[in-house]
C-alpha cells in the first residue's frame, strides 16, 4: 500500500509538477514550497543578530521600535521577489506559514523577542482581501505564532480605507498615502502589551509607520516588527 501511494504521488507530481516558489525547479520528495538549494542560498539578512540593522534604521526617528528584523533581502528579478509574488498573487498561504516559521526560528535567537504578548499582521482593506482571498501577512503571523506560542489578533487593527498602489511612490508620497488609513477596534486588548507587527516587505517603512502610530496611540508598551523581506 505504501509503495502504491508513493507511486501515485510520483505520478501526480509528473503530471502536475510541484515547483519551488523561489527558483521554479521541481521539488523532490520531502521538499515543500521551497527547494533545499533555495533554503540554503536565499539572501538572509541576519537582522535578528544586529539591533542597528538596515530595516531598523529605515524607521529611526519615526517609530520608537523595540526590535526590527527582516528575514531576506529583496531584489527585483531574484528569488525573494518570486517568493513574494507566489505568496501574494498565487494563493500560496502555505508558503506564508512556512516563511513565518523561518522568521520565528530567527526570533528565538534574540531575547528582544522573548516577551511578545500579541502578534498583529498588517491588515489589508476588506475589498482587497476579498479579491485575494486572504491576507498574506496573516499567514506569516500564523507561522510565527506556531513557533513562539504567542496569539495572533487580526481584528484589533483595521485598514479603514483603501489606498492606491505604493510601488512607484517615493518616501514622502508613500507616507502621505498612508495617512489616517489604519484604526484600532479594541483598545483594551492592546494596552500595555508588547506587540509584534508583521508585514511582507519593508521598503520606505510608510505602512509600518502608519500602523505603529495608531498602536502607540492605543498605549502599547513596546513595538517590535518582523517582515519577510527588506528592500535596500
Amino acid at each position: 500500500m505504501m509503495l502504491f501511494k508513493r507511486f501515485l504521488g510520483d505520478l501526480v507530481a509528473l503530471l502536475f509538477p510541484n515547483l519551488c516558489c523561489g527558483c521554479g525547479t521541481s521539488l523532490y520528495h520531502g521538499e515543500e514550497q521551497l527547494c533545499t538549494k533555495c533554503i540554503y542560498h536565499l539572501p538572509y539578512t541576519d537582522h535578528h543578530l544586529h539591533k542597528d540593522n538596515g530595516a531598523a534604521r529605515q524607521l529611526w526617528g519615526r517609530l520608537p521600535c523595540h526590535a526590527v528584523m527582516s528575514l531576506l533581502y529583496f531584489k527585483k528579478g531574484a528569488r525573494t521577489q518570486n517568493i513574494i509574488h507566489h505568496l501574494k498573487y498565487r494563493g500560496r498561504r502555505d508558503l506564508g506559514i512556512k516563511l513565518g516559521v523561518m522568521i520565528a526560528q530567527k526570533l528565538l535567537m534574540n531575547p528582544a523577542y522573548d516577551n511578545v504578548d500579541l502578534i498583529i499582521p498588517v491588515p489589508l482593506h476588506r475589498r482587497r482581501e476579498h479579491q485575494r482571498g486572504y491576507n498574506q501577512s496573516l499567514c506569516v503571523a500564523q507561522g510565527i505564532s506556531s513557533v513562539l506560542k504567542v496569539p495572533v489578533n487580526a481584528r484589533c487593527l483595521l485598514r479603514a480605507r483603501a489606498t492606491t498602489t505604493q510601488t512607484k511612490k517615493g518616501r514622502y508620497k508613500r507616507f502621505e498615502n498612508m495617512q489616517e488609513v489604519f484604526s484600532i477596534t479594541d483598545l483594551a486588548v492592546l494596552r500595555d502589551k508588547h506587540i509584534l507587527l508583521v508585514d511582507d516587505v519593508i521598503t520606505t517603512g510608510a505602512t509600518l509607520e502608519a500602523c505603529g502610530i495608531v498602536l502607540f496611540e492605543a498605549k502599547i508598551s513596546k513595538l517590535s516588527i518582523a517582515t519577510i523581506a527588506f528592500a535596500k
